[in-house]
């Protein structure tokens, strides 16, 4: 039994975190579903621009331009014509796991990032333009979508919380969709909502390293990771989610993101050994997977409590880690990093329409 199938039969879920038209037309991600044990994918901003730079979505725009399509309009008709076909080749698991897992994630533009009202409209809209049942739509979790995150989830739209990094972030982001599903609850509407709770991991480790010393680096991105499993695990144990339960609502899956390494000197399969839980879900770039799929263990799941990841904490905070600092520091990197790989797949486009 390789890895990646022994990762799922133990509990987590294994989602890929790429797509492009190749890979759909070529099965390449039908495979992944067979021999790699993939249950899911995700996308980003940075996934289509890299996509679209491989020329290989040129016809399609020349087309589309054809028809009247431009900006960022065009973009999404792409988008969606891609992840309809990855949504329903997934749709069999979603089926098969009663809507807890096959989901497939479509990211608004991060030029809305600190626009509560307009993140909203989007969101509703591009679901809606989608059409199918297994398609989360992607929100950052700053203060601003905070309010777009409960929001649309009070009106069933299934959101992939995106751009968490701390503890107090992942919480805040768990807070404004619970505040949703008892708004659904309270009005009479079905508690059952789908969700995940995207947390970014070895970005921790690629900001805090040329700071620490030698013994400490690699090190905090995942006992990061293991104070934000405890409050996962502490939210699921709460008597507010117990309620909801009660009432037929679904917890919303804690995601690891960002988990391929970024420096040769490290395992390669490192924070996705180190991330191991059931109830989770752990999403992988293509050289990731294949790496775990190859050479991956799985020993022993996060530790319920944390293990010991407040005396590792405290230890980068005596080496003058300000975690509430870098966190937000973190997050607005990566909403910047998104806000710029959107604006350039839009020029890409446009200078493709012109041509």
């Amino acid at each position: 039994m390789k890895p990646t199938e022994r990762l799922h039969g133990s509990g987590q879920s294994l989602w890929l975190d790429n797509i492009t038209r190749k890979m759909l037309d070529s099965g390449q991600i039908a495979r992944y579903v067979e021999q790699y044990s993939v249950t899911g994918l995700t996308s980003n901003p940075s996934i289509f621009d890299k996509a679209i730079e491989s020329g290989d979505y040129d016809a399609a725009i020349r087309d589309r331009a054809a028809h009247g399509l431009a900006g960022e309009e065009l973009f999404f008709e792409l988008a969606i014509e891609d992840l309809r076909r990855a949504a329903d080749l997934f749709l069999p698991v979603h089926e098969r796991t009663d809507g807890v897992d096959g989901w497939v994630s479509l990211e608004v533009s991060p030029l809305l990032a600190n626009d509560t009202a307009r993140t909203i409209a989007a969101a509703k809209k591009l679901h809606e333009r989608a059409g199918r049942p297994n398609l989360f739509i992607k929100i950052p979790g700053t203060v601003e979508g905070r309010g777009a995150i409960e929001e649309c989830v009070a009106s069933g739209v299934p959101i992939n919380v995106t751009l968490l990094f701390s503890t107090e972030q992942y919480r805040a982001a768990a807070e404004a969709y619970m505040r949703g599903i008892e708004r659904r609850i309270e009005a009479g509407l079905g508690p059952r909502v789908g969700s995940v709770g995207s947390v970014f991991i070895s970005r921790w480790d690629k900001a805090a390293n040329p700071r620490l010393p030698a013994r400490l680096q690699n090190r905090l991105a995942l006992a990061v990771g293991r104070d934000i499993y405890r409050a996962y695990r502490q939210l699921m144990d709460s008597e507010r989610w117990q309620r909801l339960e009660n009432a037929g609502a679904r917890m919303q899956r804690l995601l690891w993101a960002s988990t391929s390494t970024k420096e040769a000197s490290i395992p390669d399969t490192l924070y996705v050994q180190g991330l191991f839980a059931p109830f989770t879900v752990d999403t992988m770039p293509d050289k990731t997977l294949a790496a775990f799929f190859e050479h991956g263990e799985v020993g022993e799941a996060l530790p319920a409590d944390g293990g010991d990841c407040d005396a590792q904490l405290a230890e980068f905070a005596a080496a003058g880690v300000d975690f509430g600092a870098m966190a937000a520091q973190l997050q607005r990197e990566g909403a910047e990093a998104f806000g710029t790989s959107w604006k350039n797949l839009l020029r890409r486009i446009e200078k493709q329409v012109r041509s």
